[in-house]
């Protein structure tokens, strides 16, 4: 297994978090915010930007996932279910990277049969050719290549998340 180059350093994921709390923080200004976390890939971006978002808010996670390693199962298992109630509050799903769409659409549906007062999606990666379920997203940080990316939380195999920069993945047999 080989990582490559940082595709996405430290510093330029830091700029773009930074830049994404004021965006939230000012279109939530006056309000409550509700943030719910995709674990486990999220959880470095979600601890970074709530750090920065100055507006109330409290977090919450949910454990779902479609992946096994590199590639999607098409179905959706959630495996841990967020504990907070989300009727008539501004909810705000936070993810580390948008592929397929297929998990971000079918949560986005079960957290809409909640009645949140609403409900929007901050990505910190976007890989825009390999979506195949259009999921509307709010808040976005880059968008990035159809290439596997690991660190800042992304993962293959439950490894390399702590990598403080994201990267691109290369298996090597």
């Amino acid at each position: 297994m080989v990582i490559g180059k940082p595709l996405l350093t430290a510093e330029e994921i830091q700029a773009k978090v930074k830049e994404l709390a004021r965006q939230i923080s000012n279109d939530y200004e006056g309000r409550e915010l509700l943030v719910v976390g995709l674990l486990k890939g999220a959880f470095m971006f979600l601890s970074d930007l709530a750090r920065h978002i100055q507006v109330p808010l409290t977090i919450d996670f949910i454990i779902a996932s479609s992946y096994a390693k590199t590639d999607t199962t098409g179905e959706v298992k959630i495996h841990c279910d967020m504990r907070e109630e989300i009727e008539d509050r501004d909810i705000l799903v936070v993810e580390d990277i948008v592929d397929t769409g297929i998990t971000l659409n079918y949560l986005r549906e079960r957290f809409l049969a909640r009645l949140p007062r609403s409900l929007k999606i901050c990505a910190l990666l976007d890989k825009i050719d390999r979506r195949i379920v259009d999921v509307p997203i709010d808040y976005k940080g880059f968008e990035i290549p159809n290439e596997y990316v690991v660190g800042y939380g992304l993962d293959y195999d439950n490894k390399y998340r702590n990598l403080p920069y994201i990267a691109i993945f290369k298996r090597s047999d």
